[in-house]
């Protein structure tokens, strides 16, 4: 599986074999199950994880009530990224959507691959330019598109993935109750 963890990061630029043989043997394979939590509130992320299959998402807790703010989808790299910068304490949670398989990399074996390889530099900052577009559109889509938009966009991106995803977590995603998911869902079907 570390070969599709290499695809990834080659769509930003090809690795040598020499840094590859640095890169491989940091990552560490890790599976949770349903619902189990990947990072608490609270906690330091120590790790940047490359999904190999299933689903998670971050979320925080406002008033008694869950705000999704990101989901996560196999083949993608993904953490709490101002956790994980910082090293300081996570304001999200990070909780597994279904069995979840991931290959992760700690935060000072990344250091290790930034300073070692020719190539580490490069695709971390590409990976960060690329995580600032994502969240950017995100905030965009927020403010400037309907919630049916919204709903319409994210099951444009991952349709097949989207159905084992709870409503009350894609409402919560996109920002209106599960009852107004389900009058949207209605309307368009």
């Amino acid at each position: 599986m570390t070969s599709k963890i290499r695809q990834a990061l080659e769509t930003i630029h090809p690795i040598s074999e020499n840094d590859w043989s640095i890169i491989e043997p940091l990552f560490v394979k890790k599976e949770y199950l349903r619902n189990e939590f990947i990072l608490r509130r609270g906690e330091i992320e120590k790790y940047l994880y490359f999904i190999e299959s299933g689903i998670l998402r971050s979320y925080v807790d406002r008033n008694e009530s869950e705000v999704t703010l990101e989901f996560s989808f196999q083949e993608t790299i993904f953490c709490s990224y101002s956790s994980f910068l910082t090293q300081t304490q996570s304001q999200v949670d990070v909780q597994a959507i279904t069995d979840l398989t991931i290959w992760r990399i700690g935060f000072d074996d990344l250091q290790k691959v930034y300073l070692e390889t020719s190539i580490g530099n490069l695709i971390g900052r590409v990976a960060c330019e690329i995580q600032y577009l994502e969240k950017s559109n995100r905030e965009l889509s927020l403010l400037t598109k309907t919630a049916e938009e919204r709903y319409l966009d994210l099951f444009k991106e991952q349709p097949a993935l989207i159905q084992n995803i709870p409503l009350k977590y894609i409402a919560s995603y996109i920002g209106i109750t599960p009852q107004a998911l389900s009058r949207i869902r209605k309307r368009i079907s």
